[in-house]
């Protein structure tokens, strides 16, 4: 069986949230793949579970033209973790980012990805508000592309 975690930070609207069940959805569509969803607004993520999954989906709302400090903290975990031995660099991922008009704070969550030298699969999905139409198509589709990259 293989894993993914989707790590995202949600909170005040919730449209990240919305974005990260629908990555988490196509990734099931995928059989054989496990889906173990973290919102770091809620509880920080485990090193050794992200060491042991075999990819990650990566979600923020666009703060500022950047991501959310709850993700900011998840990298510097996983840096610390790296450094300390424990196999978190290196994963496939995909990214996704809500956002109220500017959208911007993609590069930074991509600048931080490469930094753990995370591969990316697939574009960025990126949702003005709440995730509808075709964004919601193209949030389960960016799950299923992940889970295909580690059947």
């Amino acid at each position: 069986m293989k894993h993914i975690m989707v790590i995202y930070h949600s909170q005040q609207y919730g449209n990240t949230r919305k974005m990260a069940e629908l990555v988490a959805e196509g990734c099931r569509e995928v059989p054989g793949v496990q889906v173990t969803m973290v919102n770091v607004n809620e509880q920080r993520v485990d090193m050794e579970a992200l060491a042991a999954c075999d990819a990650v989906a990566l979600g923020s709302p666009d703060y500022f033209s950047y991501v959310a400090g709850g993700l900011k903290q998840f990298f510097d975990d996983a840096w610390i973790a790296r450094r300390a031995g424990k196999s978190t660099a290196g994963k496939p991922y995909v990214a996704f980012m809500s956002h109220g008009g500017g959208g911007r704070a993609i590069a930074s969550l991509e600048k931080l990805a490469q930094s753990m030298q995370y591969t990316a699969v697939a574009p960025a999905v990126l949702c003005q508000g709440a995730p509808s139409g075709d964004r919601i198509q193209a949030c389960r589709a960016l799950g299923r592309a992940l889970a295909e990259r580690i059947r």
